[in-house]
């Protein structure tokens, strides 16, 4: 088989007919178990990894491997089907539950998944590990009494030791804890950096097979061919502000990287009616003025949000009525002023967190997403939450509770379009934890976007952001990934990508070197005698170059669309040369 080589010399050919498959991979390691499943079942199901690290995880073997965690009493029974599982039960403190020591290795990833119900009513249960840096958790569920609710979580190996890991729920009062089909999955690095690859291979990109005809349909062997990608299908962007609209430096650096953007304050309700009844639209305007005039998609960020602190100054304290006309009249304002020119809507931001319009005016979040739904079609809305994927600790929107959210909206009968908003501040980010996170979200089967990406400031930020970057975008659930970098002079809010002058700092060129690696710049190869050549390519528009002697004026140009397919899909185009 012919393979393109990468190369930096680029120039026009044509394409003549290209077979598009799904691409495959080799398999370097165990295999990484994507699957979660949020039906609460009557019995549960296998553990993933035959339970991996984890003894005795389906209970068969007594209460070997167990321990009691605090005071709690600890048995096994068994269900009239017949299956054997553990219980907790005399629970006086939130921790007190049953627990096993595993031994952990450094610079090693770890998944665990197991299988919960509580004795009656439902409860918040998180799977924790005991460290001799103290405990942390690793992944929530919402159990229930009656059946079977699945846990998924993970954390990362940062020591060489024993650790205990137990199960923690604050519902105290006499509510037993169950658990069946627990698993401790570890992974090397390499391997879980195989992962990565065969995700890419399989979600991202696709085997295309091109063959080079003359105009009679024979085909053309040892033609040169090369390719040029000159847009992906995976959207990336970046934050802005309003210093884009003066500052050439800032528009010189920021325009060639993105096409996707969304705006860091002018947008919002403090920004645009700082007095109350006097819309100034000036800034968002002349920025939406600035990125239509460069092709620049835009997110819309936000309509009204649930912290009392991101309020106009003037509607904090607003009694209930004139709140709710208040809210009514900056939906008025904004929402049709921006239709058709938004392709989102962040419509009440942070609702898992704060519920101050809800708890003010008496209206479910749901409300506010109806009436953007009423008023613009156009755009896709979105829930946009911090915690799900960068906090282990989050108690209100962990994915347990976002998937929680969703299925209230659907109760509540708004059944619009949604998205799925991860704002993605992140400190010390917990790799494991991101993926299991990103597998639950994705059983919603909607579009999954990191809307506010950023890393602290902190030692090994850059390469923080690095590895997260490797995970959000490798996962197959996300969809889009937005930086929250807007340049400001006196400092960005979190993550800077450049200094004053606009030169790179390590952050900036973190993020330069991934959008180079998921793009082709300078692809080249020879048909076989066949006239064919293959390749793996990311999805996106290209540029294709034929050269060859017999060629009329010895090249041609054409422009393709690599995009996921099945297996059995083949897109073929002929061109006479």
């Amino acid at each position: 088989m012919n393979t393109f080589k990468r190369d930096n010399v680029f120039c026009h050919i044509l394409l003549i007919s290209c077979f598009f498959l799904c691409a495959g991979f080799s398999v370097y390691a165990i295999d990484y178990d994507y699957h979660f499943t949020t039906k609460c079942l009557e019995e549960p199901l296998n553990p993933q990894y035959s339970g991996g690290i984890a003894k005795n995880p389906e209970i068969n073997d007594g209460l070997n491997g167990w321990t009691s965690f605090g005071s709690s009493k600890i048995e096994t029974r068994t269900s009239k089907q017949g299956n054997t599982f553990i219980v907790a039960s005399n629970r006086t403190q939130p921790n007190h539950s049953f627990s096993q020591t595993i031994h952990v290795e450094k610079n090693t990833m770890y998944t665990i998944s197991a299988w919960l119900q509580v004795s009656h009513g439902k409860a918040d249960v998180v799977a924790m590990i005991r460290t001799p840096n103290g405990d942390i958790p690793t992944g929530w569920a919402i159990a229930k009494s009656g059946c079977w609710s699945m846990l998924k979580g993970g954390f990362n190996g940062n020591f060489s030791g024993h650790a205990e890991l137990y199960f923690e729920s604050k519902d105290i009062s006499s509510i037993e804890l169950w658990a069946d089909s627990i698993s401790i999955q570890p992974f090397t690095l390499l391997e879980w950096k195989a992962h990565q690859d065969q995700s890419i291979e399989k979600t991202r990109k696709s085997k295309v097979k091109l063959q080079v005809v003359d105009h009679e349909g024979q085909p053309i062997p040892n033609a040169t061919i090369m390719m040029r990608q000159t847009s992906s299908s995976f959207p990336i962007g970046n934050a802005m502000s309003s210093h884009i609209l003066t500052n050439t430096g800032y528009q010189d650096w920021y325009n060639p990287r993105f096409k996707l953007t969304v705006f860091e304050n002018e947008m919002k309700w403090w920004v645009t009616e700082a007095l109350p009844n006097k819309n100034d639209y000036h800034l968002a305007d002349a920025m939406l003025q600035y990125v239509q005039n460069r092709s620049i998609l835009l997110r819309g960020h936000n309509i009204v949000w649930e912290n009392r602190d991101m309020l106009p100054q003037w509607a904090k304290d607003l009694p209930r009525p004139l709140l709710a006309t208040a809210i009514e009249r900056r939906f008025n304002s904004l929402v049709p002023r921006y239709r058709n020119k938004v392709i989102h809507w962040d419509v009440d931001n942070e609702n898992m967190h704060f519920s101050y319009l809800e708890s003010q005016t008496g209206e479910n979040t749901v409300y506010y997403y109806k009436k953007a739904y009423d008023m613009d079609k156009t755009a896709l809305l979105f829930l946009n939450e911090w915690g799900t994927i960068e906090n282990p600790n989050d108690i209100d929107a962990n994915p347990a509770k976002y998937l929680a959210k969703i299925e209230e909206f659907r109760t509540l009968g708004y059944n619009g379009s949604l998205g799925i908003g991860l704002q993605g501040h992140f400190d010390t980010p917990v790799i494991p934890y991101i993926r299991s996170a990103l597998d639950i979200l994705a059983t919603a089967n909607l579009p999954i976007w990191i809307t506010e990406l950023d890393v602290s400031s902190r030692p090994l930020q850059a390469d923080y952001l690095r590895d997260v970057l490797g995970e959000l975008y490798t996962h197959p659930g996300v969809q889009g990934i937005m930086f929250w970098s807007p340049w400001q002079p006196q400092g960005c809010f979190k993550m800077c990508l450049t200094d004053n002058d606009f030169n790179n700092l390590a952050t900036g060129d973190v993020v330069d070197d991934f959008m180079r690696r998921i793009n082709h710049q300078g692809l080249i190869s020879n048909t076989n005698h066949d006239g064919y050549v293959e390749t793996s390519l990311y999805h996106g528009d290209y540029e294709v170059i034929i050269k060859h002697s017999t060629i009329k004026h010895q090249s041609f140009a054409h422009k393709i669309n690599v995009a996921k397919g099945k297996d059995s899909n083949t897109l073929m185009m002929k061109l006479s040369a």
